[in-house]
């Protein structure tokens, strides 16, 4: 049965550019700093080791906003069959060239196209936070939609009470897009109303990049 298209954010050519233009200093950063590297950060590692583990065998794993594919590459490297995809044609230039031995594609998360029950894992790794909270539920349901039985989905994200303008980012680049910041518990509940079920939760503290996070991982029940 086809899905029902989701509705497309006012903001979305906005946020494309921002992150077209954030995208060479970003993936440096990466490259330099270890920002966005789960391998220098033993917690983050530990939950895409958990979700690799989780989604082996299961079917292709789809990384959805893998910026310069840092993760999109770890997975390849744990042997999953994954692809990135990002929103930004710059992000996905940088993923091909520091990762050519890896598939990506440029896709918003909004019109992806998923057939049911053809992915074994699909992340939303601190790739969701600009999406407005009202197109968030409708990400998740086309991801839930899309799961396996016992597939799994893993988001990371910010949390907070309230929504955050940005207008500078990665080494002071010039963006515009908003940060929708959640709670653990209401970002919960719009995953099991997507019709998954949560399985583990790990907090982040504020530290001295970023502030608190929150990472999720809900399996389609069956």
């Amino acid at each position: 049965m086809p899905t029902r298209p989701i509705e497309r954010p006012a903001d979305l050519d906005a946020v494309r550019d921002s992150y077209d233009r954030a995208a060479d200093n970003y993936a440096h950063m990466v490259l330099t700093t270890g920002i966005g590297d789960i391998r220098t950060h033993p917690w983050l590692k530990a939950s895409i080791d958990a979700f690799a583990d989780s989604v082996d065998g299961l079917g292709p794993v789809l990384d959805v906003g893998c910026g310069p594919g840092t993760v999109t590459a770890y997975l390849d490297g744990r042997g999953l069959d994954v692809t990135g995809v990002d929103l930004s044609p710059r992000m996905i230039e940088n993923a091909r060239r520091l990762h050519p031995q890896c598939r990506f594609a440029v896709a918003s998360a909004t019109e992806l196209d998923l057939a049911e029950a053809s992915l074994g894992g699909v992340l939303g790794w601190w790739s969701l936070f600009n999406l407005p909270r009202h197109v968030l539920p409708q990400v998740l349901d086309r991801f839930a939609h899309a799961l396996v039985p016992g597939g799994c989905f893993i988001i990371a994200t910010h949390v907070g009470d309230e929504d955050v303008v940005r207008t500078e980012a990665y080494g002071g680049v010039p963006v515009r897009w908003t940060t929708h910041k959640w709670r653990p518990e209401p970002l919960a509940e719009l995953i099991e109303q997507a019709g998954l079920r949560p399985v583990a939760e790990l907090r982040l503290p504020a530290d001295e990049h970023t502030g608190p996070g929150v990472v999720v991982m809900a399996r389609r029940p069956g």
